[in-house]
């Protein structure tokens, strides 16, 4: 883990806060724009999108639909409208295309309090808790299709804390609020990064969207990791790092492949030695300097 419970206090004292912090404020800005498309209206009486994230309605043209509802529909025995069909289209295709699980930390609203809850444990030096394999939540996934098929419902929509707390933040439903409560509980007390990376099924759906993604993280820069484990510490699916981090040989990739990363960004930001950047799924280069001058007088000057 981190050498300390602060990791990125090198980046920012080396490259300054904002630069060692803008892809986290880009995700805040991104998630509050997409809340606020859907706040404007019952709170201003500007009607850009009426409904939620599990099913919308865009300036009165634009179905959007999370597919993961609609599946839950179809094994409910449920035939969908053509709008929910072709909203659910539409958010397929885009993620697929872009990156499945980007929807996790760019667009959903439980992401900053997972996120709140992983800090305050690096603050508090809570250890680890509770094993769980990052597969947990494809079997949570299919429990909730079970579920959906035994029962009739669209199970899962039923306690979506995703769901739940919109409506209490956009309609006053105060009992919402009490599902991101027990899920900040469990991130800290019990498994780190337990819902989002092992439990939501949410993810899960999306990670399977994420194999041909073309928006990934790569560790172009590896050469100069000099292993102080602060991306380790931050990022949310750290299983994932290691194979581009660490990869050997001229062959081996420098991108982020794997389905379960999140496009989070944060590897990025907290990295002092800026070996990580965004790129595309076909970027193969490396970046051969080793060392950062920048980091060496950083270091030199603590020293």
């Amino acid at each position: 883990m981190s050498k300390n419970r602060n990791p990125g206090e090198e980046a920012r004292a080396l490259h300054g806060v904002l630069t060692a912090n803008r892809w986290l404020i880009a995700r805040r800005i991104s998630q509050l724009a997409f809340f606020m498309l859907f706040a404007s209206g019952p709170w201003f009486g500007i009607w850009i999108a009426k409904g939620t994230l599990a099913s919308s309605m865009t300036l009165d043209v634009l179905p959007l639909t999370d597919p993961l509802v609609l599946l839950q529909s179809l094994v409910a025995r449920h035939w969908p409208e053509l709008l929910a069909i072709v909203g659910a289209t539409i958010v397929l295709a885009t993620y697929a295309l872009i990156n499945g699980r980007a929807y996790c930390s760019w667009v959903c609203p439980i992401n900053p309090v997972t996120d709140l809850a992983a800090w305050v444990r690096r603050r508090l030096d809570i250890q680890k808790g509770w094993s769980l394999k990052p597969r947990s939540r494809y079997f949570v996934l299919g429990a909730v299709l079970l579920a959906s098929a035994l029962t009739g419902t669209i199970a899962f929509e039923l306690i979506n804390p995703i769901t739940t707390l919109y409506r209490g933040l956009l309609f006053g439903v105060s009992w919402g609020v009490l599902g991101v409560l027990l899920i900040f509980l469990f991130d800290l007390f019990v498994a780190r990064n337990g819902w989002c990376g092992h439990v939501c099924p949410v993810g899960a759906f999306y990670g399977l969207l994420n194999t041909g993604g073309l928006l990934r993280v790569s560790a172009r820069g590896r050469e100069r990791c000099d292993d102080c484990m602060d991306c380790y510490a931050v990022c949310p699916e750290m299983h994932v790092i290691a194979p581009a981090l660490k990869g050997a040989g001229p062959d081996a990739s420098p991108v982020i492949a794997d389905r379960d990363c999140t496009a989070c960004g944060r590897c990025i930001d907290v990295c002092p030695e800026r070996v990580f950047r965004f790129t595309h799924r076909f970027d193969r280069e490396i970046d051969t300097t080793t060392g950062s001058k920048l980091a060496e007088k950083s270091r030199e000057k603590a020293a």
